[in-house]
């Protein structure tokens, strides 16, 4: 199958500019609402993962659903991409990028903006890159301490930031 047959398009470029939802992995982790609502973490802030790959930061905004909900918007704390959420759960060698990765319908509201969508497909090139250059599937360097902090020690020396200072929610 050629690119062009994928888009529909002759000339292989997407018919339409934007999807808001896409498809989602099942991963190791799934970020869920209650890691980084303001209203459930308070002054705790958003969950600081140990296996975090970079960090983003909007509010969860869902527009109008089938539910009748005209739209939802949810306060949220900085966050941080975790690593699990990057990895499925039965398919090896297989990373996902922009919003595909394990997130709910709701914390995807918070992480398909395009900064947080280039960090995670960022992440996932790193983890590709050193993955290979380890000779490991993606999978054991976040199941090994030691692989996991030479991964998380690259990404920061590339300018990756991987925790938020204090800050608060909005």
């Amino acid at each position: 199958m050629c690119i062009r047959d994928s888009t529909g398009s002759a000339d292989g470029l997407a018919q339409a500019p934007y999807h808001r939802e896409s498809r989602r992995i099942k991963a190791e982790y799934t970020v869920v609402e209650q890691d980084l609502s303001a209203a459930v973490r308070g002054p705790a802030g958003a969950v600081s993962y140990h296996d975090s790959v970079g960090i983003g930061m909007y509010r969860i905004d869902l527009h109008p659903s089938t539910g009748g909900d005209n739209y939802i918007d949810v306060a949220s704390s900085p966050f941080e991409i975790p690593l699990g959420a990057l990895l499925p759960r039965r398919v090896e060698n297989l990373l996902p990028a922009a919003k595909n990765l394990g997130t709910t319908h709701i914390t995807n509201g918070c992480y398909r903006l395009h900064p947080v969508e280039w960090n995670i497909g960022e992440a996932a090139g790193a983890l590709a890159a050193f993955s290979l250059d380890r000779g490991v599937a993606p999978r054991a360097v976040r199941d090994s301490p030691a692989l996991l902090e030479a991964f998380q020690s690259r990404l920061e020396s590339g300018g990756v930031e991987l925790r938020w200072p204090d800050i608060a929610a909005y």
